[in-house]
């Protein structure tokens, strides 16, 4: 049975910068296909044609799939479903599938419809990533431009236009498996790193909190996550359970003026960790994963040789969650351990690699 197709769904409120961090994930894709569902409606459709424009094989213009007739969670049989079989019925499937929400849809409603009969078997949530506005959190008001939420609900008969803001946030925080706090370079490093802990308290365990000031987030980071949130459901709770929201067409007069220059990772960093073989590979992944939750690594990847194997041991690590199988024989190279190790800026070389030679 061929492997499921992952897929990202990416949620956040108006102006936060999903779409910035969609369109820098686009423009280095590292040679994957990436299909694009973007949840627009109203007279607030923009994205669509900035990401259609980005002229890059990563997003072909028939890769991108736009949702107007409302807030996603509450069209999802109606629109996102035969939107999905659509593109899985393709010849040429997309490696990856990255859906942009509404900012006040509910990500729980969509991540549930994974569970669909037809759906289910071939396509997976990769994860749940929910953008923060970090000015916007910092100052109390969850999103810039309130005036154009209020707009955008205001278009959509099917949302409860009385949730206040702090409740679909709350929504958001509780579903995401990466929460990606975005603008901090309007934000001190004090009210960046206090936001940052806040939120990693009010999010479930394991719930990677990344700073980013332009969307700029590695595609190793963003990508790749293999929580399948889908059977994950009762975790995710929402705080209501009502029909609502929506908003996300409209970020864009904000979201301007980071295409205007490209940022590089400044806010990330990736070095490799090489040792001799290993003697015992069950181990040493536990070895890896105290590693990863001492020293806050995002992502670490590579291969080991384990004594007395032929094969190379293949090690993927997202957060303390580390996955490891002998993939390919050595042949002539040398039998030695070779690890990425991928992190926000600031890591700590020297005692991440003594601790993952030792």
């Amino acid at each position: 049975m061929p492997a499921k197709i992952p897929a990202t769904v990416v949620t956040g409120f108006l102006g936060a910068g999903k779409t910035t961090l969609i369109r820098h994930m686009l423009q280095n894709a590292q040679g994957r296909r990436i299909a694009l569902i973007i949840n627009e409606f109203g007279d607030l459709g923009v994205d669509g044609d900035i990401l259609k424009g980005c002229g890059e094989e990563t997003c072909r213009e028939e890769d991108v799939v736009e949702l107007s007739n409302g807030c996603i969670c509450c069209t999802v049989a109606d629109d996102f479903i035969p939107t999905m079989e659509k593109l899985l019925a393709r010849p040429d499937k997309p490696d990856h599938i990255v859906i942009e929400t509404s900012g006040l849809a509910l990500p729980q409603p969509l991540v549930r419809a994974f569970n669909w009969p037809g759906i289910s078997t071939k396509v997976t949530v990769d994860g749940v990533v929910t953008v923060v506005d970090g000015k916007a959190v910092n100052d109390g008001q969850f999103a810039h431009n309130l005036a154009a939420i209020d707009a955008q609900r205001a278009q959509d008969d099917n949302l409860d236009h009385e949730t206040p803001l702090s409740e679909l946030f709350e929504d958001q925080i509780a579903c995401a498996d990466m929460i990606v706090v975005n603008k901090t370079d309007l934000l001190t490093a004090d009210e960046t790193d206090t936001l940052s802990d806040k939120l990693k308290t009010d999010s479930r365990e394991g719930v990677q909190v990344v700073r980013a000031s332009m969307g700029a987030l590695p595609v190793d980071v963003l990508l790749g996550q293999g929580v399948a949130a889908e059977s994950d459901l009762d975790s995710r709770h929402e705080v209501h359970h009502h029909h609502h929201h929506h908003d996300d067409g409209a970020h864009h007069a904000d979201d301007e003026h980071d295409h205007e220059h490209e940022h590089g990772h400044d806010e990330f960093e990736s070095f490799i960790v090489t040792r001799p073989e290993i003697a015992d590979a069950s181990a040493f992944a536990q070895q890896v994963a105290d590693v990863i939750r001492q020293h806050n690594i995002l992502r670490l990847k590579g291969f080991a040789a384990v004594a007395d194997k032929p094969m190379r041991l293949t090690l993927q690590a997202v957060g303390p969650r580390v996955d490891t199988h002998f993939d390919a024989p050595f042949g002539s190279g040398p039998r030695e351990t070779r690890l990425v190790v991928i992190g926000e800026a600031g890591l700590d070389r020297a005692a991440i690699t003594a601790a993952l030679t030792a």
